[in-house]
């Protein structure tokens, strides 16, 4: 074993990636991640002990939040990056250290001092050593090791959340601190199980705090989505295409590239940005090229222009690639060989200047479907529609609506989520979020008076949408609790901004949830029972077998 990874679904044998992930994470990068883990919780420590004096250290927030979203799956798989991250996180924990101790604060017990322990460990590091002392499975008991995971993904699915809504300016000093006392309890060897389970559902509410900030900073800055057709074929001017997740800096490319004679197109996740009212009035916002983020490798050889990566979603060209000079980043996103954009000064645009000049030097995208695609029902659009969709419900038009959020992936099996869509009754509506959309959302599964059988309501960032209409619609039909609506939930999952919605839903109480294509490959025997027994948490099974047992 030189590495160990279990955080996404595609994780080797649904077991654990130790020699190299799945995801094209190499060993040492994994481990360079372990280890940023371990000094972000030492930080953590500290932190949430000089909190209590009154101490609020900026610093250490930016760099929790920014350092957890780092680490998400497909987000940065820049060795140096992490290096040079862990030890500014060093320096920062002796900085809180010392702020603590001059304020009169004392730490009960003894930590591991990190900068000594990486100080003798660095070497090893070079050479791409595992080292067990900061990995996931240091946690000897397997349903310790499993709880105290299943909070730190949905930390780091938190902290995605909340660069964003930062970006934008918003930010809630409560999550801060919730998130570095989280990390600082996944290593207290005194927390019982029953405690740690608690903690978990208290990640689902501060998941459900994140999002809704999230949610106010996206709507009061570029306006509520509305009901969108988003062209998928392009046109004839160089493009450049743009993925991930960052609002902000699809405004920055916009605003840069307006008059320029170079087209924006979105790739992935950043498809719904197209929804937004702000970004209508770009008229070379073009459209979106392509589909999921898996698809990528080959995508990107036919889109001709540069691309833009502003989060997570990236996979590793191959290396015969011819757009891998093509490739740029930013924000937490990260590449061995690629230019990173960096972060923008207070106040100011980012640079995309360089993005821009190769693009004008580009050939135009080669155009690999036509036609269009409808989404924009987010919360305050499927409000607004609240009237015509509760009469189809109690008409009986509407018979039940299927939550179909998440992620997709490379997995065969996932061809499921298209077969169930296209199988369900034509009196049902699908609800989703997230990339999974693509697995369905360019089939021809028409209306139900008027109403799209398909409700896409953004991002996976916008999964806040979801639970918003659900808890509107137990108020209009006056129900007591929210599983007594007409909503299934069939989520498909595949990195830690999945688990926090997981955790989300279930601090809302919502039961029955199916998640696939496997369940967690983090979750003990002994915790996956407490998540059947407690929450009705499930997997899926055969299509028809399971549209029948969600309509009985």
């Amino acid at each position: 074993m030189s590495m160990f990874c279990y955080q996404c679904q595609e994780t080797a044998g649904n077991k654990g990636c130790t020699v190299r992930g799945v995801c094209g994470k190499t060993e040492d990068v994994a481990n360079m991640q372990d280890l940023l883990m371990y000094v972000m919780k030492g930080i953590s420590i500290y932190s949430t002990k000089a909190r209590e004096l009154g101490i609020e250290n900026e610093e250490v927030n930016k760099f929790i939040y920014n350092g957890l979203f780092m680490t998400i799956t497909n987000a940065n798989f820049d060795k140096q990056r992490f290096v040079d991250y862990v030890k500014e996180g060093l320096k920062l924990r002796e900085e809180i250290k010392k702020q603590l101790e001059t304020a009169g604060g004392k730490i009960e017990g003894t930590l591991p001092d990190c900068a000594t322990w990486y100080a003798e460990k660095e070497e090893e590091f070079e050479r791409k050593s595992y080292s067990p002392e900061v990995s996931v499975l240091a946690t000897e008991n397997e349903d310790v090791r499993s709880l105290r995971e299943l909070i730190t993904y949905g930390l780091k699915g938190l902290a995605a959340y909340l660069e964003h809504a930062v970006n934008l300016g918003f930010e809630d000093k409560d999550l801060y601190k919730f998130v570095q006392e989280a990390l600082a309890k996944t290593t207290d060897d005194t927390l019982t199980v029953d405690e740690l389970v608690a903690l978990t559902l208290e990640t689902g509410k501060y998941g459900v705090n994140a999002m809704a900030l999230l949610d106010k900073a996206n709507t009061e800055t570029y306006g509520n989505p509305e009901v969108t057709k988003v062209n998928i074929g392009v046109g004839t001017n160089p493009g450049i295409l743009i993925s991930g997740h960052d609002l902000k800096d699809i405004e920055d490319l916009l605003k840069q590239t307006e008059g320029t004679g170079i087209d924006v197109y979105t790739h992935g996740e950043m498809l719904p940005a197209h929804y937004y009212p702000a970004f209508k009035k770009y008229k070379h916002f073009v459209g979106n090229y392509g589909n999921a983020w898996w698809k990528q490798t080959e995508e990107f050889e036919t889109f001709n222009g540069p691309i833009l990566f502003t989060t997570n979603c990236i996979v590793p060209p191959k290396k015969d690639a011819s757009y891998a000079d093509r490739v740029f980043t930013t924000g937490a996103a990260g590449y061995p060989g690629s230019k990173h954009i960096p972060d923008r000064e207070p106040g100011e645009m980012k640079d995309f200047s360089e993005i821009i000049e190769m693009a004008k030097k580009c050939k135009p995208p080669v155009e690999i479907e036509k036609g269009e695609i409808v989404g924009g029902f987010a919360h305050n659009q499927v409000v607004a529609l609240a009237d015509k969709v509760v009469d189809a419900v109690k008409t009986g038009a509407i018979k039940k609506f299927f939550v179909m959020a998440g992620c997709d992936g490379r997995m065969k099996s996932r061809s499921y989520y298209t077969e169930f869509a296209e199988k369900l009754p034509k009196d049902t509506v699908i609800l989703t979020a997230g990339c999974a959309k693509y697995r369905y959302n360019k089939l021809n599964l028409g209306d139900i008076g008027g109403i799209p059988r398909v409700l896409d309501a953004g991002q996976c960032n916008d999964s806040y949408s979801l639970a918003v209409i659900a808890l509107k619609l137990k108020e209009i039909f006056e129900l007591n609790d929210i599983n007594e609506l007409p909503i299934a939930y069939n989520i498909a999952w595949y990195e830690q901004k999945a688990v926090i919605v997981l955790l989300a839903l279930l601090y809302l109480g919502v039961k029955n949830i199916h998640l696939g294509p496997t369940l967690p490959a983090f979750l003990s025997p002994n915790v996956a029972n407490v998540l059947v027994k407690n929450f009705g948490i499930a997997g899926i099974g055969k299509v028809e077998d399971d549209i029948e047992l969600f309509l009985s």
